[in-house]
Formats: C-alpha cells, structure tokens, sequence
C-alpha cells in the first residue's frame, strides 16, 4: 500500500468531517420556536423549535428568538444578548413552581424581552430575574401569577451598574413585590426605568433598595397592601406623571438616608398618601397633587421650584 498517497487522502476526509460538524453546531442570527416546533430542529423557520430553551442555544449572540404562531414555550435561562419576540402572535411562558426568565448574562451584554405573557399559574417564583449583564429590556410584557416577586433585579457585577428598562408593561397579582431593585454584596447598584407600567394587586409595587435608582413614569399603581413605590437604604427614587391610588401608601421614603423625588403625579385615595422617614428626603416638584388620601403626608415633604 502506498502510504504517501492514503495520507493526503485521509487528511481531506478528515477535513470534511471537520467541516460538516462546523455547520451542524453554527448558530443563526434568528432562529423560531412553533407551538407545533420540535428542540430537535434547527429552529430556523421551516423547522422550527418548540421551546426558548430549545432556541437559545442555536441562536447567535446579538440574534433573535422569534414566534411564529401562538404557543407557551416554557422558562429560559439566558446567559448572552439576544432577543425574545413574541410580535405578530401570542407568544408564552408558563412557570409554575420556577422561574420564568433568569438573566445571567456578561458585562455588555443587553437582552430584550417582548411582547411575551409570562404566567406564574399561581405558584411560579419570579417572573423575571436579572442577575447580570449591562441592560434589560422588557417591552408590551405582561407578568402575573407569580408569588415572590413579578421582577427580582439581584444584580451582582461589580465592573458595569445594570439597567432595567421596563415600557408598556403589565405586572399584576404579585405575592411579595412588582418590581425589586437591589445589588449583591460588593456590586454596584443597578438602575431602573418603568415607563407606562400598570401594577395591580400586589404586597409592594416599586422597591428601590441599597443605593439603586429607580425612576418611574407615565405609569399607575393600584391595589397595593403596603407601598405602591418606595426607596430603602440610601436609595432614590424618582416618580413623574403617575397615579397612585387605593393603595397602603402611596410613595414612601422608608428609612433613613432614603429619597424620594415626586413630580406631576396624583396620589390619592391611599391610606397615606406620601410617607417620609425621619432622616430621609422628600422633595415634591411641578403640579403634583397628594388629596383625599387617610392622611396625605406623613413627615417633611418638601416643595421645591427646581433642584
């Protein structure tokens, strides 16, 4: 046998293997998940996924899970930008006993979720956890069901403070909080923005904790047991254009070195309508307007023209 000619031959066939396993593990920009899909699939849109799970791993970094027709598509993990899309359909998750979405993903890395119901089923933990990465986005979402918190911001990187974008967005019968913003020990504090946000039906609504920033806008919060939005610690949270109604309180500085910062909002029909802790701020701007409420303020609220 000629063993300078086998060899080149058996490099080549060695070569093709090589290149066939390449394309079988490439991932795509934009993948799709099918109520009908199947996890064996190469999600692309003839052959679709049937769940983000199934999806998430054959999607590119930066690229996008899509829905191609109504379906739930079960919890995620997510550990890398990407896109979750349920535009055009009816796009779920149920999570039942578990978490609906886990966002653990790196330093820059952003993660849009929208046009997503995400359902606890009365039993689920958290609808949407944020652990880590630079941005999440949450857009036309809604999130029920769930008994601790609708959305858990942990964050825990210590080089980038994580935002979350919250817009058009309902979070409604919440065991424990809507939506929690706090830092792990030796993180930075994260931010947060909710902008047309309804929450109804929950213990607290808005909890800024440690030394975040929240800012809420646009948005009304009913139906609340305890605080509709509240700074803790040494937190800030600003609220702009919103109404708090039939709640415990309305908006609460609730421990010292907390502040809060109230503007063109109504808050009314609460037990207290804005409640400041001694040693905490409370600044009040514009055409706000805190009425009708058990007792409309507790502590100093101070008006100011400008800051």
């Amino acid at each position: 046998m000629n063993y300078r000619l086998l060899a080149p031959k058996l490099v080549g066939i060695a070569s093709i293997w090589l290149a066939m396993g390449g394309v079988a593990e490439a991932q795509a920009t934009r993948t799709w998940v099918s109520g009908v899909g199947d996890d064996a699939n190469p999600c692309s849109r003839t052959a679709p996924c049937k769940t983000f799970a199934g999806a998430i791993s054959k999607t590119a970094a930066g690229g996008e899970i899509s829905t191609l027709d109504p379906g739930g598509f079960g919890a995620v993990t997510i550990t890398k930008s990407i896109t979750i899309s349920g535009d055009g359909t009816l796009s779920g998750i149920l999570a039942a006993g578990t978490n609906g979405v886990i966002v653990n993903a790196g330093v820059n890395d952003v993660v849009i979720l929208r046009n997503i119901s995400i359902h606890g089923a009365g039993t689920g933990l958290n609808g949407v956890r944020f652990l880590a990465g630079r941005l999440l986005h949450i857009e036309n979402c809604t999130i029920s069901g769930f008994t601790t918190r609708g959305i858990d911001v942990v964050h825990t990187a210590t080089v980038t403070r994580g935002h979350l974008s919250v817009i058009n967005t309902s979070i409604t019968n919440i065991g424990s909080v809507a939506v929690r913003i706090d830092n792990g020990a030796g993180a930075l504090a994260p931010t947060a923005s909710l902008s047309n946000v309804r929450i109804d039906r929950t213990a607290i609504g808005f909890d800024v904790l440690k030394a975040a920033v929240g800012t809420i806008s646009g948005s009304v919060i009913t139906n609340v047991t305890n605080q509709a939005a509240v700074a803790e610690n040494t937190a800030v949270l600003n609220v702009a254009d919103c109404v708090m109604t039939s709640n415990g309180t309305g908006v609460s500085a609730f421990t010292s070195g907390s502040t809060i910062r109230i503007t063109d909002a109504r808050i009314f029909n609460n037990t207290i309508g804005v409640n400041v802790a001694v040693g905490a701020t409370g600044d009040r701007f514009g055409t706000s307007q805190v009425f009708g409420n058990g007792t409309d303020v507790v502590g100093a609220l101070t008006f100011r023209s400008s800051l």
